[in-house]
């Protein structure tokens, strides 16, 4: 399950399969290594938030400088990181309810007359945020439950979505369904177009080839524009479910690309009628107008899935529809606090301009934080702790709104599951737990953060 990135998750994969040659080739120096005061990486207020920071299995090679940012925005305090005396400490105290976010960057090379750098290179190399430029980044939690939303609610938001849903309710679902070869035994699989408000539905359909009743998964998509992943539909049908994977786009799901511009996310994003997110979440719940009509459902068990902007997705659909879904697992859920940068925090995708105020108008009709308040079911949510895709003071404002109960994920070392996936694998792994769980009949019993 994975996420979403910017400014488009297409240009991040590069960056990613560039880093992960690389990577390959050989390993990043580590030439810092940091140990939180709180093993947790959450603290109270009034408390000290702080690293011990020691030499890594590299000896240090540059000077370091550190800058302490609340949310990522406000500068709290800078410095020169001094390890003369074999370790040394960052801290700051714990004011006030949020993300602290250190940013410790190579500027100079300890030894004179040993810069590396060329033209095709950057100078600096190793740090532990996935981009080998020696940039290191540790993160933290003050109160994060205690997080509050940074732009109100817009007052006409339920009337807004009431009026689409019952627009789109007034069309027909015409579902068209094409068989698909796959190799996985005991599944059949179908790709599926369905009528929507404004556009049409695709993605991959798959459920066991025997008769019965299943539990259904709708598993939404990360950004970018891309063939969705059939063997990893088929392979989930597999284990017992009906899952429908629904592609973010009007686009065929096996098509790399279709016609769909690569700057989508900025389509429209001036007025709610043009947004190119109101159809995509439109999509997303005329894939569950079709599931629900679907014989082989059993009738009671509906989880949404998905990685960044697949769990930006999946909780505008938990919030439009709470009466229909069973549980949500979403890792680094992206779009929270859209309006983050006109208060005080940094935000993320879709990075939508902050100095232009008919698009932060508009954005707040498709911010997580405001169809969280709707969401009934169970929800667990990865949380990077310096996550610059998916900032994690967002994902907080998020689930501090869901009324249901509520597993905060945190992984205190994980930037975006894309630079740094060895840090985040405990959310796919906590969400595969939970659907063994639901699967076989039992329950999602969120567990609380301590």
């Amino acid at each position: 399950m994975s996420m979403t990135r910017s400014p488009s998750r297409i240009v991040l994969l590069v960056a990613l399969l560039s880093a992960s040659l690389s990577a390959q080739q050989a390993p990043i120096p580590q030439q810092l290594v940091f140990t939180p005061y709180h093993a947790s990486g959450i603290y109270d207020v009034g408390q000290t938030v702080g690293w011990t920071v020691t030499p890594g299995p590299t000896p240090p090679t540059y000077k370091f400088k550190w800058t302490i940012r609340r949310n990522n925005a406000v500068v709290l305090k800078e410095g020169l990181l001094d390890l003369s005396a074999g370790k040394a400490s960052i801290e700051v105290a714990a004011d006030q309810p949020s993300m602290i976010y250190v940013a410790v960057e190579a500027y100079d090379d300890l030894a004179p007359g040993t810069a590396t750098s060329t033209n095709d290179a950057p100078r600096f190399a190793g740090g532990n945020t996935g981009r080998n430029i020696g940039l290191y980044a540790v993160g933290a939690a003050v109160a994060p439950t205690k997080i509050s939303m940074s732009a109100p609610r817009p007052v006409d938001f339920d009337a807004f979505w009431a009026s689409k849903l019952a627009a789109q309710a007034t069309r027909p679902i015409n579902a068209v369904l094409t068989r698909v070869a796959t190799d996985v035994t005991g599944v059949e699989m179908h790709m599926f177009e369905l009528d929507a408000l404004g556009s049409k539905v695709h993605g991959y359909l798959a459920r066991p080839a025997r008769d019965g009743k299943f539990p259904a998964v709708i598993q939404l998509q990360y950004a970018g524009v891309y063939a969705l992943n059939a063997a990893a539909v088929a392979r989930r049908a597999a284990e017992g479910w009906l899952i429908l994977n629904v592609d973010s786009h009007d686009k065929l799901p096996s098509d790399p690309s279709g016609n769909v511009p690569r700057n989508y996310r900025e389509i429209g994003n001036t007025d709610r009628e043009t947004s190119y997110f109101l159809n995509m979440y439109l999509r997303d719940s005329r894939a569950l107008d079709y599931l629900l009509t679907r014989p082989d459902w059993d009738g009671k068990t509906i989880v949404v899935m998905g990685g960044s902007m697949g769990g930006q997705q999946s909780l505008a659909l938990a919030g439009l529809r709470p009466e229909r879904i069973s549980a949500v697992l979403v890792c680094v859920p992206a779009g929270a606090d859209t309006n983050g940068n006109l208060h005080g925090r940094r935000a993320g995708y879709p990075d939508w301009p902050s100095d232009n105020p008919e698009v932060m108008k508009t954005a707040l009709y498709f911010d997580p934080v405001n169809f969280a308040s709707r969401i009934t079911a169970p929800v667990l949510a990865g949380i990077g702790f310096i996550d610059t895709i998916s900032p994690p003071a967002g994902i907080w404002t998020m689930l501090n709104q869901i009324r249901g109960p509520v597993e905060a994920l945190p992984m205190i070392d994980s930037e975006h599951d894309n630079f740094t996936p060895d840090k985040s694998q405990v959310c796919p792994a906590r969400s595969n737990e939970i659907l063994d769980r639901v699967r076989q009949g039992g329950t999602f019993t969120p567990k609380t953060v301590k």
